[in-house]
């Protein structure tokens, strides 16, 4: 295995993001399928990570109980209202709306705030096949993953697995405290099994692509707060949007995460500091990487 490379400024200077372009259409498009009756702020988290670095239109498929809510609390999105199953999480009967709804976006992210594996896994597992373009697997869609590594890499869609430390020891059958022991190594064995990009995070984060690996060592541990990684996974997505390539999208939006929990750090505390604060420290970010000063 490779030895990691450091992410720093300097790394993703020479790696620039695409140019954003000066309208919506140009920034591309995202559909989020996020949330459930007990979760409806997971798919806000996300799409406001993914609108904060650059995301032209986004479209949230999310639980009937909580789509007027969340259309309100973001007049930017538009917001698409799915039967629920008994749980509240969204119907495994609702495949055809979700295929057509991201074969129209060309990016889509599913899986934050997803309550039940097996639900998850089966919706995962009904939509993603039939799919182009980009998608990101996040949390509990991951499920999905477990038992199916040679399906995932027959898939069609370039995919991109946005995990923490216990969904990865899940996706390999692997034990916990081994994973949290390499993650550079588990994190290269998923991603060599699956042919999707690889980003976990834990005390450091990690990518991994094929045979390549990156280690992003920004961060703190607020990063640990209860909707952190949803918006990690909506700046993967948003990013993949504007047309970055997967594992550039990945090492971007890593290294992005960590250095917005960073600044509220250095504001708030090391600990303390909520998940809907970390968008607003993005586009900040972005434009002192673009930037001679970062």
């Amino acid at each position: 295995m490779p030895d990691a490379t450091l992410v720093d400024g300097a790394l993703l200077r020479d790696w620039a993001l695409p140019e954003p372009g000066s309208d919506k259409e140009s920034r591309g498009r995202l559909a989020v399928v996020a949330g459930s009756r007990a979760t409806p702020g997971a798919g806000l988290l996300a799409v406001e990570g993914a609108f904060r670095v650059g995301a032209g239109k986004v479209r949230l498929a999310t639980a009937a109980s909580c789509a007027t809510a969340l259309a309100v609390a973001a007049p930017e999105l538009m917001v698409v209202g799915l039967r629920e199953d008994e749980s509240g999480s969204i119907d495994v009967g609702e495949t055809e709306g979700l295929v057509e709804l991201a074969d129209g976006a060309g990016v889509a992210l599913l899986g934050p705030g997803f309550t039940d594996t097996d639900t998850a896994a089966a919706l995962v597992g009904r939509v993603v096949p039939r799919l182009g373009g980009r998608v990101v697997l996040d949390a509990l869609a991951t499920a999905y993953v477990t038992d199916n590594h040679d399906g995932v890499a027959a898939l069609e869609a370039d995919v991109v697995l946005t995990v923490n430390p216990t969904e990865l020891s899940r996706c390999l059958g692997a034990d916990e405290e081994d994973v949290e022991s390499d993650l550079e190594g588990h994190a290269a064995q998923l991603a060599g099994r699956t042919d999707a990009v690889v980003l976990c995070g834990g005390s450091v984060k990690v990518v991994a692509a094929g045979n390549d690996l990156w280690r992003v060592e920004a961060g703190n541990p607020g990063l640990g707060v209860a909707g952190s990684g949803d918006v990690q996974a909506g700046i993967v997505a948003g990013l993949l949007a504007r047309g970055a390539e997967p594992a550039q999208a990945a090492v971007w939006a890593a290294h992005l995460h960590a250095g917005a929990g960073d600044e509220l750090a250095g504001r708030v505390g090391p600990v303390g500091y909520l998940a809907r604060e970390l968008p607003g420290e993005l586009p900040g970010l972005l434009a002192r990487l673009a930037g001679s000063d970062a």
